[in-house]
Parts: C-alpha cells; structure tokens; sequence
C-alpha cells in the first residue's frame, strides 16, 4: 500500500480508501461487511468512509461493529461520517442541514453509530444555502476543540463556499477545512483539475475523491444493458441511475476505454482507478465494493500506475474524453 499526506496535513491515508456508500446496511450484510473490512485492513487501508445518511445510520453501524468485532487498533486507521442530509426519512428542519444543532447531534449519533471516542475526519455533505458559512465554521472548530473530530471538511462543495470557510476561519483563527471529497473519474473531472486548481496551494486542501468508477459505468458492465441486479438496475435507484448514464454519450465513452484495457491485457476497474491515483491532488482514492473480490481486483491498480508511459495514459484520457 501506498500512503499520501491528506493535502499538507500531517495525516497520511492509504492511497486506496474504503467507503461504504450504497452497500453497508443494504446490499452487504454484517457478515460480508466484516470480510471486506478485513481484506481491506489486511492489504494496508486505513481510511473508512461513512455518512450519516448512508442506509440511515445503519451503514456506520454495521461498519463500528465490524471494526470492534475485528479489534482493529484506533491508532491504525482513520474513520469519517458527514452531515448535511440526516438520518431518517423525512427529516424535520433540524434533523438535517449545516446548522450547529445538526452539526453537533450529528457528530454525536455517529460517534455513538461508529463506536469511536472521535472522528478522525468530518465531512460537510453539501453546502447549505439556509445556514451561514460562518455558523457551520464554528460548530466545526467548536467538535475540534472538544476532541471530537480531528479534521474537518468538504463534500461537492464550490470553490467559491470553500475559500469564504478558509476565509472566516482565518480572520476569527479557528480550525479550516483540510480537505474536500469531490467525484473524480474519467468521465467527471472538471471540479477536481479546474476549479480547485488554485485551491490545493492557496490552502492546503486535501481531497477524498469518490466514484473512480462512475458507479460502475468505466467497469464496462453497463456496456451493452443495465443488468436488473446491478447497483443501476435497482428500481430504487432509477435517480442514480439517471445521474450516471443519462449524460449523452457517456456509455459510447466507457465502451472506448475499456476497449483500451482490453488492448492493454487488464480489468478496465484497476485501471480505471490507477487513473485516479496519478493525479498528484487526490489524498486517496474511496473504493466501494460488495464482494471481497472485487475489492481485490480494484487493488491492483497500485501496480498500474507506474506501468505505462505517459503516451499510453494519453491514449487512455483520449478515448473516455467527451
């Protein structure tokens, strides 16, 4: 495993990260969960994503039992959750969003979920146009203060909402947020490369990037149909669904890169991940999976990343390009 500074914090998280977005407390039980966070564990990772939103809560939980059941040391590895759209269906005003109640119940309940005395890293889902930068700043700084949360930051937020937060921490001296977890993959780059251009050296900004895969679009999978049982072919998640292959054009584009991988010999995911990882920017790359087998498939694109020269990875970029 490789391990990469978190932006120009003293945090170093494995290059390779795991999440349970979409699989904990849904498609993956307790029992395939804790098999995933061994193999995970076993090959080096020491960053767990999570949200409070993610299966309502369940997802953090089935992932604190697991890493209680298997005794992992808490100085090993690093756990997050983020806050913003609630854990229940239906939140009432403060059950959800970026004020300091939110923020702090939040913290609390997934603390309680994660069976942490801390969060290591703390993530603002999305921004929120009904709270005040400020006010969310603060509650921020005030979880660090208490011991609660080590690093705190960002998630699809604009540049725009990134640098008012750096800057109302700088003029009131209080905790900044450290790092953003945007989407970044071959068919979704522009946030990542052009509008956080200036941000990494101006503040330092680390980032936790999700969905290498498209959500399985670059695996080819999708190629010729959407299988009924795939994560795209559940009919719960005809919104996911929409958002990831309804942009014209963006199967003929995952067709011509994993033609290339086929060219290449290898499994268009790894590969697919390896992309990410040769952007200097990302911290570490949070992988999803609901089989210990495809975890290790995508793992291997720590031996992929030095293995081609720059004109093969030029030929790879052209071939996803829009």
């Amino acid at each position: 495993m490789q391990y990469r500074r978190l932006g120009t914090s003293g945090l170093q998280l494995s290059a390779l990260s795991f999440g349970a977005w979409m699989t904990f407390g849904a498609q993956v039980g307790r029992g395939e969960a804790r098999n995933l966070i061994a193999a995970a564990w076993d090959h080096g990772i020491n960053f767990f994503d999570n949200a409070e939103t993610y299966a309502n809560g369940e997802a953090e939980r089935v992932m604190g039992d697991v890493i209680a059941d298997l005794r992992l040391p808490r100085d090993g590895y690093c756990v997050s959750s983020k806050v913003f759209f609630g854990a229940v269906d239906a939140p009432r005003p403060t059950q959800k969003g970026l004020s300091r109640k939110h923020v702090h119940d939040a913290c609390h309940a997934a603390l309680k979920r994660l069976r942490v005395d801390y969060l290591d890293l703390y993530f603002c889902h999305r921004a929120d146009s009904e709270t005040p930068i400020e006010e969310t700043v603060w509650a921020m700084h005030d979880l660090i203060q208490q011991g609660k949360v080590l690093y705190w930051g960002t998630s699809e937020w604009s540049a725009a909402e990134i640098r008012e937060a750096a800057r109302i921490a700088r003029a009131h001296r209080l905790h900044a947020p450290r790092m953003e977890q945007p989407q970044y993959n071959l068919l979704h780059r522009e946030r990542v490369e052009l509008e956080y251009a200036s941000l990494y050296d101006e503040l330092g900004l680390g980032t936790t990037i999700w969905s290498p895969l498209a959500s399985g679009l670059l695996t080819g999978k999708y190629n010729a149909t959407v299988p009924a049982d795939a994560r795209l072919g559940i009919e719960d998640n005809a919104w996911l669904r929409r958002g990831v292959i309804g942009e014209a054009g963006r199967i003929e584009r995952a067709r011509r890169f994993t033609a290339i991988a086929d060219e290449l010999g290898v499994a268009p995911a790894p590969l697919a991940v390896a992309w990410c990882l040769r952007n200097p920017h990302v911290s570490t790359v949070m992988l999803g999976a609901s089989r210990v087998e495809q975890l290790l498939q995508n793992l291997e694109a720590l031996k992929l990343v030095d293995a081609y020269d720059d004109p093969t990875w030029d030929k790879i970029e052209a071939a996803a390009a829009g």
